[in-house]
């Protein structure tokens, strides 16, 4: 079986109150990322018509604050699909509702497995890719799973050689003691 990703998008826009903040009034990162986590879920379990679990979440980066008052609107997509897993595209954007202006706050790409009613790994639907769009996310998760699997290899102990990284970390803060 396969599904169009427009078939599982999910958006959300909820207010920020001044109960997301942090200490210096703007909304708390692990407020966005609550949100972030839910919205993944909602897409994937869609796409599944299974319970979704979070396995990853690929690089977050915070690219504007949010203000409280401020609208903010999650979007999720389907980008990929495994056998049992699927990488969810999230957007998060503000709006400022007095003055209309937009702002990107973050993207991320979070892996999700799907779940049958006795908790094993279940079988997702393909994606059906149909635009340039569509292909070049699918590519990218390959890409970023390809990357990801080489660094764990790179950095794993047993296989890590610390006078390869040695004159690269010199040239940071830091004060080796060997």
């Amino acid at each position: 079986m396969f599904k169009h990703p427009k078939e599982s998008q999910v958006s959300i826009t909820e207010l920020m109150l001044p109960a997301h903040s942090n200490f210096s009034g703007k909304i708390h990162g692990g407020h966005i990322l609550n949100l972030m986590d839910q919205i993944a879920f909602a897409c994937a379990s869609k796409h599944s018509q299974n319970y979704c679990v979070t396995a990853s979440v690929n690089r977050v980066d915070f690219l504007n604050p949010i203000e409280v008052g401020e609208l903010v609107t999650l979007k999720a997509s389907v980008n990929y699909t495994g056998r049992t897993s699927m990488v969810i595209g999230l957007r998060v954007e503000s709006e400022n509702v007095q003055s209309g202006e937009v702002k990107h706050c973050n993207s991320s790409y979070f892996t999700m497995v799907a779940k049958d009613k006795d908790g094993k790994n279940a079988p997702v639907p393909g994606l059906i890719l149909d635009s340039e769009q569509s292909i070049r996310r699918f590519a990218r998760s390959i890409a970023r799973q390809e990357q990801s699997r080489h660094r764990t290899t790179k950095f794993k102990s047993s296989e890590f050689k610390v006078e390869e990284h040695l004159e690269t970390i010199k040239a940071h803060n830091v004060k080796l003691e060997l």
